[in-house]
């Protein structure tokens, strides 16, 4: 097979686990709808707090597995083998969750997973900075992020047919199998990298350690800024994803059967909007890139307002769709962005640091909005009000990439002026 198509055909076997583990996460973002599920567990279905640290449990294992785990699977194992052997892993932590009964248990195999999933996003970025160039990276990184999307969409109506049809454990079985026998085969055939790219004999034969790697990436320009931005990213994406069943359940009074695919319509918004935006950053002058954060944060953060001032179920429904659909936008800026910055043996390290302390930092948002909501009044009125946090998460990454595009700017400046002196 030509080069050019393998290239392509590792990037979609990428897209395909990222979806899969999608569906791994919110898996349990489903199942707290279900009393049967609650009372297996031993959780009161008025513990929003603890329902959130399902979720929050995953985040912080999978943020602190991307920081600690990528650099040595990046440099030791290289990202062919660390996927393999993250793919085992996840297939494990999600089959073995059932046998739990009580829910110290569960959340330890939610952390579990978390810690297996931590490097995938970093190895991804890994490959296609491998790959591809800088000025045609928008596409691929696009189509990686479009699993992000594509897993929740499918995820929704996915775990509620099982549950509904085949009760709530047959989601952990099925899943489980699912991440061992597509993603194993599929990355054995396609997920190739170039031969002096991540080989860890080479590595570490010349002298190249992971603390020297590690160091590298922490140098990489606008590291800091780009990973505040991330996390408020991130807030949004776990904040709504986790609550949004419930969110239809209660706030709007959808059935279970209308709430799965319902929630699954702005995961389709957000597939649509990553490929949309891939194209455009490709097209876009690099300095102009942060722009994308600027625009689109604006309009996730008018359409969440929307979505919870309107009565009407449908409207607040088709909001919470333009809302992804403006987070799908600007999410293949993010990676995009990274590689751009970072060097070709440190980008792993320095996603890694982004993705990870991002997720360890908007982990803990499914939890605080479950705060926000069992402190309210009546619990239509604290979902409202649960999602009306969302809102802060896109000021934040407002005035980031505002900072980001100055900057780039000025530096363009001060560039252009160098060369005419």
């Amino acid at each position: 097979m030509h080069q050019k198509t393998m290239r392509w055909m590792g990037a979609i076997t990428l897209f395909v686990i990222v979806a899969v583990s999608y569906v791994d996460r919110i898996n349990i973002a489903v199942l707290i709808t279900d009393p049967s599920f609650l009372d297996h567990i031993g959780l009161d279905k008025g513990d929003r707090v603890s329902q959130g640290m399902l979720a929050t449990a995953f985040m912080v294992g999978y943020g602190i597995s991307s920081i600690v785990l990528t650099p040595f699977a990046a440099t030791v194992l290289g990202v062919r083998r660390s996927l393999l052997a993250g793919l085992i892993l996840w297939g494990v932590a999600t089959s073995i969750s059932p046998l739990f009964h009580s829910f110290g248990p569960l959340l330890a195999s939610r952390f579990l997973l978390g810690v297996a999933e931590g490097p995938v996003f970093a190895l991804a970025g890994a490959y296609v900075k491998a790959h591809f160039a800088s000025h045609e990276n928008g596409k691929p990184n696009s189509l990686v992020n479009m699993g992000t999307g594509l897993g929740l969409a499918m995820g929704y109506p996915l775990v509620g047919y099982l549950l509904a049809v085949h009760g709530w454990d047959s989601s952990f079985f099925a899943l489980g199998a699912l991440n061992i026998l597509l993603g194993i085969p599929l990355v054995l055939a396609f997920v190739k990298m170039p031969v002096n790219v991540n080989n860890a004999s080479q590595a570490w034969s010349s002298g190249t350690a992971v603390t020297t790697i590690v160091r590298g990436a922490l140098q990489t320009r606008h590291l800091l800024l780009i990973t505040v931005m991330t996390a408020a990213f991130l807030a949004y994406l776990w904040g709504s994803s986790n609550w949004l069943p419930s969110y239809l359940k209660v706030a709007r009074g959808f059935s279970i059967r209308d709430m799965g695919w319902l929630a699954s319509l702005p995961q389709y918004a957000t597939v649509a909007a990553v490929l949309i935006g891939g194209v455009i950053i490709d097209k876009l002058p690099r300095a102009k890139v942060p722009l994308m954060f600027v625009l689109c944060s604006l309009g996730v953060a008018l359409s969440v307002w929307i979505a919870i001032q309107v009565v009407g179920p449908y409207m607040a429904t088709g909001a919470l769709i333009a809302a992804n659909f403006f987070w799908g936008l600007m999410s293949p800026a993010f990676p995009s962005t990274a590689q751009h910055f970072a060097k070709t043996e440190h980008i792993a390290s320095a996603y890694g640091v982004i993705n990870g302390v991002g997720s360890l930092v908007a982990g803990f948002m499914p939890m605080l909005m479950g705060g926000v909501i069992a402190s309210a009044s009546t619990p239509r009125m604290g979902f409202l009000l649960g999602f009306g946090t969302l809102i802060g998460t896109q000021i934040v990454v407002l005035l980031c990439g505002l900072k980001l595009y100055v900057a780039e700017r000025d530096a363009k400046a001060g560039t252009s002026t160098q060369f005419a002196s």
